[in-house]
């Protein structure tokens, strides 16, 4: 990983609100493509909702490259970091 991804990264835990839940969805999903690829995991349980919404987020980006995640993360980050400010 790029030292730019893992400052975005450090960064977002600095933001001094937290982020909605589609946000926080958007970063997990970049996140986990960035670091692990496609998503290579089984579906979570029918009671699991908070699973399934992260499962589904992450497989929706199944095919994106882990650079073009990471680009799209550190950039959405930023974007969170103008709206948010930092703590």
């Amino acid at each position: 990983m790029s030292s730019t991804f893992e400052q975005a990264a450090a960064d977002v835990k600095e933001l001094k609100e937290t982020p909605n839940s589609d946000e926080l969805l958007k970063l997990y999903a970049l996140f986990k493509q960035a670091t692990v690829g496609d998503n290579n995991t089984e579906k979570p349980g029918l009671l699991d909702l908070k699973g399934k919404f992260k499962w589904n987020a992450w497989e929706e980006l199944k095919g994106k490259s882990k650079e073009d995640a990471a680009s799209e993360y550190i950039s959405f980050v930023d974007e969170l970091k103008t709206k948010y400010g930092m703590k």
